[in-house]
């Protein structure tokens, strides 16, 4: 499909004026000063694989709700020392799935936690946590609950994301100081929101990220999961002012001008699924309302002839690169 956003030009200068609720802050200080009532870990075991060079550990920690939440932890076998850490969120309709799923960052020599969207999973990838609060407000994920933030789906999902780092910076072999979150599509939206809530993470990867200037992005795709949202606006008409309300709580462009760590983010420009212009919203403004004399480290890369998948395996490579520059080595010399 050609560009259908503006032109890249006008896509650098792109800088959307995001209404931002009154008490954005206090609603998600609240949500996670009550979760962090509960311990964070609830039993790490080790997982067998057939995977030699690396090791695998299951997961559960206490995410929203104080519901249990599921992930996978690999490190190098044999590892020495603390290791940066890489804490990763799925994309839309997709679960932690099997341990061999995701080698790329334990294979560069990070420790990587993986976390399972809840109640997801069965879409495009499995997973294993559920979500047992209410679905009311429509049939998909990006629906349920959308009549009311307290309610929203995306309220648990960004709580779990924020435990997640709590979690790995708790496992054993982890450098707490050197902690990198990073995703693709939703997960990209949830990596965002982490940076956002975490003023202390070391590194933020964003690729093709979802709910970015949300309420322009709900009127551009016809497809998940924008297209849902509208799908469900279609069949209750008089909705929409409940729902953009929520929609506002969970905006990547208002977590992102709260951001304080380096980030690298990557957009396709035939993306149709998050469009590219809302992903430019949240980089362009990433930073901006921290107040701090010297923005954040920032760095694009674009894609002109690819959509959703962004630049895939050159874009990993990039990520990598830049990720090794800014976090340092990884020490996993064996032992022995």
């Amino acid at each position: 499909m050609p560009h259908f956003d503006p032109a890249l030009d006008e896509l650098e200068r792109y800088v959307p004026a995001v209404a931002e609720p009154e008490d954005f802050d206090r609603f998600w200080r609240a949500t996670l000063a009550e979760a962090a009532t509960r311990p964070v870990l609830v039993d790490v075991r080790p997982e067998p694989t057939d995977l030699r060079l690396l090791d695998t550990w299951d997961v559960t920690f206490v995410g929203f709700g104080g519901d249990p939440v599921r992930a996978w932890y690999t490190r190098p076998a044999g590892a020495r020392g603390p290791l940066p850490a890489v804490v990763e969120y799925a994309g839309y309709g997709r679960g932690r799935g099997l341990p061999h799923e995701r080698l790329t960052w334990p294979v560069a020599g990070y420790a990587h936690l993986l976390m399972d969207n809840r109640g997801q999973a069965g879409l495009y990838g499995a997973g294993d946590t559920a979500d047992p609060h209410g679905r009311l407000g429509g049939p998909w994920p990006a629906t349920w609950g959308i009549l009311d933030p307290h309610d929203y789906h995306y309220r648990r999902l960004i709580t779990d994301a924020v435990r997640a780092v709590e979690v790995v910076r708790a496992l054993p072999g982890v450098d707490a100081g050197r902690v990198a979150v990073l995703g693709n599509s939703q997960g990209g939206g949830m990596a965002l929101a982490v940076a956002g809530l975490v003023d202390d993470l070391a590194a933020v990867l964003v690729t093709a990220p979802f709910l970015c200037d949300v309420q322009r992005a709900i009127t551009l795709s016809d497809v998940s999961p924008y297209g849902e949202i509208g799908r469900y606006l279609a069949v209750h008409r008089e909705a929409e002012a409940a729902v953009r309300h929520t929609l506002s709580y969970v905006d990547g462009v208002t977590f992102a001008r709260r951001a304080t760590a380096p980030t690298h983010f990557g957009i396709g420009l035939r993306d149709t699924v998050c469009p590219p212009s809302t992903g430019f919203a949240a980089y362009n403004q990433y930073g901006a309302a921290t107040g701090r004399p010297v923005p954040p480290q920032r760095e694009m890369h674009v894609y002109p002839f690819n959509g959703h998948e962004s630049g895939e395996a050159v874009h990993a490579r990039r990520q990598l690169r830049w990720l090794a520059a800014t976090l340092g080595p990884t020490e996993t010399a064996s032992e022995g």
